[in-house]
């Protein structure tokens, strides 16, 4: 995990002021630190029969898609309104300043489905509960939840689905 973090550049000020934002575009580009994140995250969902990986838009489409080719899952694309061609599902979620939407192919998760949710950095976790949502609304055998990066002190957990396995591989 310290070669991961110290790929991980830290932006001042991004998105707005007062703000520290992990960039993870800094250890993507890095082949051996690519790597280590997709083996560091298929160990995790290696044995649990893992058939569908769900990537948030847009940086969780990097992590989650490894994920997928790592365990041999399927990779379906979490997105914004108007982004998907097929007919969709949404759920709509409250922000800091107003309210976004998520969608999803409305048949993109069947009830045999095992889902691993993937975002690269869990921070309030206001997208990552709606995601849960939508994928709880059809119906899967079981839903995992997994970030690259947790921010802890933000306490994003505490708006998860509290019977909801949550991992991430590194907390600041």
């Amino acid at each position: 995990m310290e070669y991961i973090k110290s790929k991980i550049r830290d932006v001042y000020d991004f998105p707005s002021k007062g703000i520290v934002f992990k960039d993870l575009t800094t250890a993507f580009k890095d082949p051996r630190c690519l790597h280590i994140i997709g083996w560091d995250l298929s160990q995790i969902y290696r044995d649990k029969g893992v058939t569908k990986v769900v990537g948030i838009e847009s940086r969780g489409f990097i992590g989650g898609s490894i994920l997928a080719f790592e365990l041999g899952a399927g990779f379906v694309p979490a997105r914004k309104p108007g982004k998907l061609p097929a007919d969709t599902v949404s759920e709509t979620y409250q922000k800091e300043y107003g309210t976004d939407t998520i969608e999803m192919h409305r048949d993109a998760i069947t009830p045999d489905d095992i889902v691993v949710l993937h975002d690269d950095v869990l921070a309030t976790g206001g997208t990552m509960a709606a995601a849960y949502n939508l994928v709880k609304s059809m119906n899967p055998k079981k839903i995992y939840i997994n970030f690259i990066i947790e921010i802890t002190a933000l306490n994003g957990r505490a708006n998860l689905p509290a019977d909801a396995e949550v991992t991430s591989l590194i907390k600041y």
